[in-house]
């Protein structure tokens, strides 16, 4: 979406990860670890999660992303060190084991009723130069995300953050930031849909979200200035309805709005993510390697 595309996919680890990565992640953090397989992020807490109080050893686990998560009870692991068990993990996991992402995953509760915290973080891989948060910073346009946004681009050109911690912070966050900025781009992340209801094959909640977030277009619509443009999509499928808590990997919606935006345009199937920040390159004068600008169709 921000015009990076791989030379190479990232590492998979369907059958869990290796004994020299583990070993080596063991020996460092100090601690035993369970788990480490491929596993939905609530199943595996269910699973292990009375076992991990017992005995202090965190839960590692992956899924069907370039992954690596580690759960842990908050009043077992304190943050501070689950956090530091992940930038561990960060540093381990390079070369051929360089996953996408290494993500803390902490929850609390008792056994039978454990929830995941929103005190997750994500430890990405530093996004290559050039792509389109670094050509807007160099341009001086101001990006505020909301969000995952920060976690995944370790910040790279972002001015102002917010963290959110569901859905509805996420949108009343973004309606502030409308407020306060007069220019720039917002970008954010919508984490419920994925996190909550996607993952955990919850189509009621899925579909309660979504009338959540129809009930609150209308005012962000109210907000749009003259100028403005909104791009609503997502980065990748995450349906509720198929066998498997992964991402189901369909196409995803793209629907562009704003004051100056022609009505009826149909976008048809793009061939990239990358055609978003093509066409957000385009609109402040920046130009990425990938992708194709769709704003000559738009307005």
């Amino acid at each position: 979406m921000v015009g990076i595309h791989l030379d190479k996919p990232f590492p998979l680890y369907p059958h869990g990860f290796p004994p020299d990565v583990m070993n080596e992640f063991e020996r460092c953090t100090g601690r035993r670890s369970l788990g480490n397989k491929a596993a939905s992020g609530t199943e595996i807490i269910k699973e292990l999660g009375e076992e991990h109080m017992r005995t202090g050893s965190p839960i590692v686990y992956t899924s069907a992303d370039s992954v690596f998560q580690i759960a842990a009870h908050e009043e077992v692991i304190p943050l501070w060190e689950l956090y530091r068990m992940c930038e561990t993990a960060r540093e381990i996991l390079s070369g051929p084991h360089e996953v996408g992402r290494v993500i803390a995953r902490p929850f609390a509760g008792t056994p039978g009723k454990f929830a995941r915290t929103s005190n997750r973080h994500d430890y990405a891989v530093p996004p290559p130069a050039g792509m389109l948060l670094d050509q807007l910073h160099d341009r001086g346009v101001r990006i505020h995300s909301i969000g995952k946004i920060f976690d995944v681009f370790l910040g790279r050109g972002i001015l102002d953050s917010t963290k959110t911690k569901n859905n509805t912070e996420g949108m009343e966050q973004t309606l502030a930031a409308m407020a306060e900025s007069e220019s720039g781009m917002i970008y954010v992340n919508l984490v419920d849909f994925d996190q909550q209801y996607g993952h955990r094959n919850d189509v009621e909640g899925y579909g309660a979200a979504l009338e959540q977030f129809d009930a609150w277009l209308p005012e962000f619509q109210n907000r749009l200035k003259p100028g403005d443009l909104a791009i609503f999509t997502a980065d990748h499928g995450c349906d509720p309805t198929t066998p498997s808590t992964d991402h189901s990997r369909e196409f995803v919606p793209l629907l562009v709005s704003g004051p100056q935006v022609r009505a009826g345009v149909n976008l048809g199937t793009r061939g990239s993510l990358s055609d978003i920040g093509q066409t957000v390159a385009e609109n402040f004068g920046a130009r990425l390697t990938k992708g194709e600008s769709f704003l000559p169709q738009i307005l």
